[in-house]
């Protein structure tokens, strides 16, 4: 039975130029192609899930610009419920990226109508509560994030009990218990307690997690984490992934070995078929094999919401693993 994903996020227009090598400070490099891309972490979030097999509502704002409609259309495609995509004056988020011929990438993001996003409102606190997982990222106000992670938490999923946030620890999500709340932690910034209270499982990649903790071990940056979040979920690209909890669980699953094209949409493909499979009740290895293999199908393409998977291909790539 599928899981119900809610995704409160950004959503951008990524314009993304394809070059040999990146320029360096003060440097002008000519580039062999150059593409306009619906994106946006929590947009790539929401699609991802989707392809993934869950009925997913997305919460957050495009402009009033040319390019809302287009990125509104973008999760429709996909299958996202945009109920609650608000559209606010002003122009949408626009990211610009740089993509080396090794699959690399630098990253710009200016907010635009994501940064005037504010906490949830009623009939959004309602949908997320209908769901199994919330997932979060930091392309948002932080105090919008903040305000979306603890209402998740208050409110819990469906038939799911309230909880209070700060009473101790809550019942984990999808099936039974409150929303599971999961955060990609992106931008790095430093992170209150108010969020973290709320929040069940954080997936930093290893760069976001050493800023996170000051830990430049993935290990020792995994513990520092734990002391604040019940589970953590670190991705360290072709070494795959580290997984902790509070329970002394440790799990590192290896990456599935792929040529990279484009690694924009990694993280985000990995966050979405993670949430799928919590959501399903999938154990926690099976869970994160099936983000592994969905993030390492989205590498071989260009592009963030072009290059995610559908469900049928994640299954065939883990049949022959």
């Amino acid at each position: 039975m599928p899981g119900v994903i809610s995704v409160f996020g950004s959503v951008n227009m990524d314009l993304v130029a394809y070059v040999e090598a990146a320029p360096g400070r003060g440097e002008t490099v000519t580039g062999r192609a150059f593409r306009m891309i619906p994106g946006g972490k929590g947009a790539n979030q929401a699609i991802a899930a989707a392809r993934a097999g869950a009925p997913v509502t997305f919460v957050g704002a495009v402009g009033d610009d040319a390019f809302g409609p287009r990125l509104r259309e973008t999760l429709v495609e996909a299958g996202v419920d945009v109920t609650h995509l608000r559209e606010v004056e002003g122009p949408s988020g626009i990211a610009h990226i740089v993509v080396d011929e090794q699959g690399g990438n630098s990253i710009i993001v200016v907010p635009g109508a994501n940064g005037r996003m504010t906490g949830p409102g009623e009939a959004e606190i309602a949908a997320i509560s209908r769901t199994d997982v919330l997932l979060l990222q930091l392309e948002l106000p932080l105090e919008a994030v903040i305000s979306a992670a603890r209402q998740a938490a208050a409110v819990g999923g469906g038939d799911h009990e309230a909880y209070t946030v700060g009473a101790g620890p809550r019942p984990h999500a999808g099936r039974g218990g409150a929303v599971s709340v999961i955060l990609t932690p992106a931008p790095a910034r430093p992170l209150p307690g108010e969020l973290l209270d709320a929040v069940d499982v954080i997936v930093p990649n290893e760069h976001e997690a050493a800023a996170l903790t000051g830990a430049g071990e993935p290990e020792r940056a995994l513990d520092a984490l734990l002391e604040r979040v019940p589970e953590v979920v670190i991705t360290l690209g072709s070494e795959g992934v580290l997984y902790g909890s509070r329970d002394g669980k440790r799990l590192h699953v290896p990456a599935v070995k792929v040529k990279a094209v484009d690694t924009t949409a990694a993280g985000d493909t990995f966050a979405g078929a993670l949430a799928v499979a919590r959501a399903e009740g999938r154990p926690c290895e099976q869970a994160l094999r099936f983000a592994s293999a969905a993030a390492a199908l989205s590498v071989r393409k260009e592009g963030a919401s072009t290059s995610m998977p559908d469900r049928a291909e994640i299954e065939a790539l883990l049949a022959v693993l």
